[in-house]
């Protein structure tokens, strides 16, 4: 069979499937380049699934992974995105390109769905945190776009992909569980975090609400996830890598004994498949109204999470560990030169300081809600198919790089912190 030009043998494809990494004289793939091709979305099961499904950001690396999940089943599928899918699409998937924020679009899209996946938001990490505007648009306007329209069009089942950090704003915990408080909204770092907070509570008010075609009602529910992982990952890998490359991954922060939590994307696609399964009538609607914390299940410190994707690709890990109270610093001081110069320069900042919080602060969550209520058992993961993925494209320590350009760099960095600094310090003899 052919795929990119390449032969590659049944063997192969199933030598693929059980995930390990194949090399020979003629060709060198990997599990994760042939996952997207291959195994993501398969011909649907016939007679499997007679249900549709509706999946709002569902061009992004989870909600893609969510929907060739749920095409295997048999079952109908609409993406609702902005844009469409890097992976390209089955003849039987169905793409409708719109806005969230836009009530007629969403209304367009919904109608004649069984169930809506809300995964769609704004400002997760980076550059995008700090855009106000658009994430408020995107996660509480476009919320309530969707559950509008899902009372108006009659779809009476709901899941919401929320966060963490609805609870979580900087402060410990170690073993959360649902009975927790949502984090006063004013003591939020980050307008995401704020507004993810906010659409989890309009998401599970909503639950229960009476459907205009008299059909019954809406039945809600919200994920928490942790931090999302897993090969081909699009938004926080590829950032983790490039600061490696760079050069710029030589430190790390915070206490050694911090813990935090992943979910690699399949948990992840697991988890929302099985509260949408406990809100049908059949399952006597036992996830509606509920909210729950989804994760592997194995605290780690952040930075030793890391460690197999740093020196799998050839590179030391850091030696030095520097305090987080002056790593905060730094972000606030990015954050506020970002706030001066963003409309005119766009930059991404190293770390935010909700950035710094995830990474560096102990928070974990018990899945004892999940797995007695849906049923959940995550399966054991870790990086070695991320490393591969990303040695597969080319990533990987570069031999020919000096010692010399790495003084540099090392030297331009601090130089540009000191800058920083003094910048924000009153100039001699002011007041």
């Amino acid at each position: 069979m052919l795929q990119n030009n390449i032969e590659i043998s049944p063997l192969t494809v199933e030598t693929i499937k059980l995930g390990v990494f194949v090399e020979d004289k003629n060709i060198f793939i990997s599990l994760v380049y042939y996952t997207v091709y291959v195994e993501i979305c398969p011909p649907a099961m016939e007679n499997a699934s007679t249900e549709t499904f509706l999946i709002t950001g569902g061009s992004g690396y989870f909600g893609y992974r969510l929907a060739c999940s749920l095409h295997k089943n048999g079952a109908k599928i609409i993406l609702f995105d902005t844009a469409t899918p890097k992976q390209g699409l089955p003849d039987d998937i169905v793409f409708v390109q719109g806005d969230i924020r836009e009530y007629a679009q969403v209304e367009k899209a919904i109608a004649g769905v069984d169930c809506v996946f809300h995964i769609a938001s704004y400002g997760m990490s980076g550059r995008e945190q700090l855009n106000r505007h658009l994430i408020e648009a995107v996660n509480v306007q476009g919320t309530r776009n969707v559950l509008k329209a899902c009372v108006e069009h009659g779809v009476s089942r709901l899941v919401y992909t929320s966060t963490f950090n609805v609870v979580f704003g900087g402060q410990v915990i170690e073993n959360g569980d649902e009975s927790l408080p949502y984090l006063p909204l004013h003591l939020h770092p980050d307008h995401y975090s704020r507004t993810k907070s906010l659409a989890e509570m309009a998401v599970l008010k909503a639950n229960g609400t009476a459907l205009k075609d008299g059909s019954g009602a809406l039945r809600s529910c919200a994920l928490r996830p942790a931090g999302i992982y897993g090969p081909g990952e699009q938004r926080h890998l590829p950032r983790v890598v490039s600061y490696i490359e760079k050069g710029i991954f030589r430190f790390v922060y915070g206490e050694p004994s911090s813990l935090v939590e992943f979910v690699h994307v399949d948990n992840l696609v697991s988890a929302h498949v099985l509260a949408a399964k406990a809100l049908i009538l059949e399952k006597q609607h036992s996830s509606a109204g509920q909210a729950y914390f989804i994760s592997d299940g194995r605290p780690v410190n952040n930075f030793e999470f890391f460690r197999p994707l740093v020196e799998g690709l050839g590179y030391p890990f850091p030696k030095l560990r520097l305090p987080i109270s002056l790593i905060y610093f730094v972000a606030f001081l990015t954050e506020m030169i970002h706030y001066l110069i963003g409309p005119f320069y766009n930059f991404q900042p190293l770390l935010t300081r909700t950035e710094v919080y995830k990474t560096g602060v102990t928070h974990y969550f018990s899945m004892a809600k999940a797995k007695a209520e849906l049923g959940y058992e995550p399966q054991e993961h870790n990086l070695d198919e991320v490393v591969q993925w990303f040695r597969s494209r080319g990533h990987g320590k570069k031999t020919h790089c000096s010692y010399l350009s790495r003084l540099l760099l090392d030297i331009l960095l601090v130089l540009a912190f000191v800058a920083v600094v003094l910048s924000f310090l009153p100039s001699v003899g002011s007041g």
